[in-house]
């Protein structure tokens, strides 16, 4: 590790007043942009989607070292870590001010052990940790930023044992997104630690496009709200965030994920038959499975819902193909996704008021009217026996039947 903080360092020292310059040079529509150079090559984490608790949901700017160690520890001893909920990743303003040097420090009154005896605690429970950052100059909620201190800033978070980083894009102005992300991939790569990188530029430049060799994940749209549907200021409802995350299903993969934002299950502004539709839809589009919720003082529906092993089962498949609608029927929808042991997953969602009767044909999912197929309920826990050509559900509203169909 000694040997990876001196390159680090050079290439810091190398970095040192030329961050502009280097942002230039990628901006040069004569220098090959950072994603198709063929040297670049992924960091080979994330294969399965990243599992675990982000600060924001539910904290916000309220956010200090008891609150994390708490979430920790929940999360270590109530079945979560073995059901693969392994991230515990502070949001924004964890930030205190950059030292003489230009180094960024914790906030001490927050955090008053410091981050890296923080990150050692979230590592003795057997859990990884994660931070946040922003690709501008200020964070959003007004931090110190990490545009121009990309390298110093990598370095840090190496030292204080970070895994995870969720980098933002606040107060970014002209800056192109390709480059900046780039450019942090980078430094943290020269570090020699490996940690998963989060794009977090809300979809604004189609990221799908360019970061699979970049990061681990990008965000697809705006910040999600804790709302079925519609616009609040910069947030969406469950719904829009569907829409807008489902068509990208040909971008996703092993180490490459689109990220329909964190969930809100368990915090108050849905109903259970919503939150399971929406544990359930990021479960069918392979995204990551961030809780944002208080694990500590979390009901027993809404731990049943988040340490649902079989739905997890789906979103963790190591085919990594991210499933997709297959019939629209207006507020009537089916989805499939393939599984690694030749079986599909099937979502049978009703975006309607009202209970309706659903059914999706074998065709739709790629097998045969003939077969007789092992369907198998994910919020029931039971076998549905084996059915031949079709399968037919009443559907509540608002709601989701997930089965697994194997021929």
């Amino acid at each position: 590790m000694a040997n990876c903080f001196k390159n680090a360092m050079a290439a810091l020292l190398l970095m040192t007043g030329g961050a502009a310059a280097a942002q230039d040079q990628f901006l040069d529509p004569n220098t090959l942009r950072p994603s198709l150079d063929p040297n670049r090559k992924a960091n080979g984490l994330a294969l399965t989607p990243p599992m675990g608790w982000n600060s924001w949901n539910k904290f916000g700017c309220r956010i200090d070292e008891a609150t994390v160690r708490a979430m920790a520890d929940a999360i270590a001893s109530n079945g979560m870590a073995e059901a693969g909920y392994r991230y515990i990743v502070i949001d924004d303003c964890w930030h205190g001010e950059r030292d003489a040097n230009g180094f960024i420090t914790a906030n001490a009154e927050k955090f008053p052990s410091g981050l890296k005896a923080l990150a050692d605690y979230v590592h003795s429970k057997g859990l990884k940790f994660g931070i946040y950052s922003d690709a501008g100059a200020k964070t959003c909620g007004g931090k110190p930023g990490s545009q121009g201190h990309e390298y110093q800033d990598a370095l840090t978070y190496a030292r204080w044992g970070v895994d995870y980083l969720k980098y933002d894009w606040c107060s970014t102005g002209t800056r192109n997104a390709e480059e900046a992300y780039a450019l942090m991939s980078d430094a943290l790569k020269a570090t020699g630690r490996p940690v998963v990188l989060a794009i977090c530029e809300w979809g604004n430049n189609r990221p799908w496009e360019w970061g699979k060799k970049i990061g681990n994940l990008w965000r697809t749209s705006a910040d999600i709200r804790d709302a079925w549907k519609g616009r609040e200021k910069w947030s969406i409802g469950l719904l829009d965030i569907i829409d807008l995350n489902e068509p990208l299903y040909p971008h996703a993969g092993p180490g490459h994920w689109n990220d329909p934002d964190m969930l809100e299950v368990g915090n108050g502004g849905m109903s259970d038959t919503e939150y399971r539709a929406h544990f359930s839809l990021w479960a069918m589009m392979a995204a990551p499975l961030i809780a944002g919720n208080d694990i500590v003082g979390m009901s027993a529906d809404t731990r049943a819902i988040l340490l649902n092993r079989e739905v997890i089962a789906v979103d963790q498949d190591a085919l990594g193909q991210q499933g997709r609608r297959v019939r629209d029927d207006g507020d009537l929808e089916v989805w499939a996704r393939p599984l690694a042991d030749g079986s599909r997953a099937v979502i049978l969602f009703n975006r309607s008021e009202q209970a309706a009767d659903m059914a999706v044909d074998w065709p739709e999912i790629g097998l045969t009217k003939a077969v007789r197929a092992e369907v198998r309920d994910l919020w029931a826990h039971r076998s549905l026996g084996r059915k031949t050509g079709r399968f037919a559900a009443k559907v509540p509203a608002h709601g989701v039947v997930m089965v697994t169909v194997k021929p």
